[in-house]
């Protein structure tokens, strides 16, 4: 594998050129579409400490090595949230209630979160939809989604009983008992954002700041801070159990809800389908999009400080199977598509399955074989579940049952 690193000013000027699709097309040649030509490589051992201790109980997991693990992403890949210089200040406000949605099997509500500060204010518009007919409060989905939650996307569609405007089959949540809670990805942070002078990131700039330092927060960081920040206005709703939230997104929005879990332990299960590199897929196997296309095609999705291990991912301390073992013991759902080489399948499944010591030193069941399933094929009998359709880089009908199935396993029997 070619190790040479991009220079900071290069990748800078790169930052301002067009926005390409997240799954370009057949002409990046330079990238490892072939198994048989991943390099060699080697993971950085998920339970040995940073003093080069061997982890052996859940205590030592919980109290040291996860700590490191976490600091290492934070400070490295995604970026840390800063300690604003005033304290930020959230409120909530009710825009709409429809109580009788798609035909009044749901109740719908737009709910404004606002931020401010002396520096400014930002604010995002959350839609809580809850199931008709409940007994009490219900498990959810959070969906960061790519759909702005301010257009007509997440209205009924008249034509296609059950479903949004948008695709999405809302009927499959309801009529299984949850609710679903749909967070924007534009709603504070574009979508490739390269000057960081409006939405949420000047509220925590220091005296002269202007840019997020090199190991702060980058796009995906702020999509991440601000799931949690609708987990902590589902604690003020009646209708929805805020210990019961499963976070779900899909490529970016996959990427984003696996270091939002991980950070925020309030969350009781993560989703991420097809989150490819910086989410389930190895770094180190070099296979479909790497740290070179994403810090080129979007300069600031990560920390400024991984820009360093553009094509020198072998130096990287952490790969992406730490990430997920640093949300055990809560259960974990990997979905792949079969056709989304761009992602890395294999890789995707690599990550859950050298996550799943982790998982069984807590006492849960991981994944227990290294081969990957057979395309179709469903391992969800555990805390640690996958599958692969056939097909390429989107969420299908498939998808969301399986999630949902998933789900009700883990969050309906409590």
């Amino acid at each position: 594998m070619k190790r040479s690193l991009l220079s900071a000013g290069f990748l800078a000027l790169l930052g301002f050129a067009a926005v390409r699709a997240e799954e370009p097309k057949n002409h990046d040649f330079d990238v490892v579409r072939d198994e048989s030509k991943v390099p060699a490589y080697q993971l950085p051992p998920v339970l040995v400490s940073s003093e080069g201790d061997r982890i052996t109980t859940p205590e030592e997991w919980t109290n040291v090595r996860r700590p490191q693990v976490m600091a290492l992403f934070g400070n490295l890949v995604y970026g840390v949230v800063p300690v604003p210089e005033t304290p930020v200040r959230t409120s909530y406000e009710r825009l709409r209630t429809d109580g009788k949605f798609m035909d009044g099997l749901a109740t719908r509500k737009d709910v404004r979160i606002r931020f401010e500060n002396a520096k400014g204010s930002a604010e995002m518009t959350v839609l809580v939809f809850t199931p008709n007919g409940a007994k009490g409060p219900v498990p959810a989905f959070l969906q960061l989604s790519f759909v702005n939650t301010k257009d007509d996307g997440h209205d009924a569609d008249p034509s296609r009983a059950g479903y949004l405007r948008n695709g999405l089959p809302l009927a499959e949540f309801l009529r299984n008992g949850f609710g679903l809670v749909v967070l924007s990805q534009g709603a504070l942070v574009r979508h490739n954002e390269v000057e960081f002078q409006s939405g949420i990131h000047p509220l925590f700039y220091r005296e002269g700041q202007s840019f997020p330092k090199a190991n702060e927060w980058g796009v995906i960081a702020a999509v991440s801070w601000s799931a949690s920040r609708v987990l902590d206005y589902l604690g003020t709703e009646p209708s929805i159990d805020a210990k019961r939230i499963a976070a779900v997104g899909h490529s970016k929005m996959g990427k984003a809800t696996l270091w939002a879990v991980a950070q925020d332990r309030r969350f009781a299960m993560a989703v991420a389908a097809q989150s490819g590199c910086a989410g389930a897929a190895l770094w180190k196997r070099d296979f479909g999009e790497n740290m070179e296309k994403m810090v080129t095609r979007f300069p600031y999705w990560l920390c400024r400080n991984a820009w360093k291990f553009s094509r020198n991912e072998d130096d990287l301390p952490v790969d992406q199977h730490m990430l997920l073992a640093c949300i055990a013991p809560r259960p974990i759902y990997i979905a792949s598509g079969s056709e989304d080489l761009w992602a890395d399948p294999r890789g995707e499944y690599l990550g859950a399955y050298h996550a799943s010591e982790v998982y069984r030193l807590l006492g849960k069941k991981g994944l227990d074989s290294e081969a990957s399933p057979a395309v179709g094929e469903v391992l969800a009998g555990g805390d640690v579940g996958y599958h692969n359709r056939a097909g390429g880089h989107s969420v299908e009908l498939y998808d969301w049952q399986k999630f949902i199935e998933f789900a009700g396993r883990h969050l309906k029997a409590r």
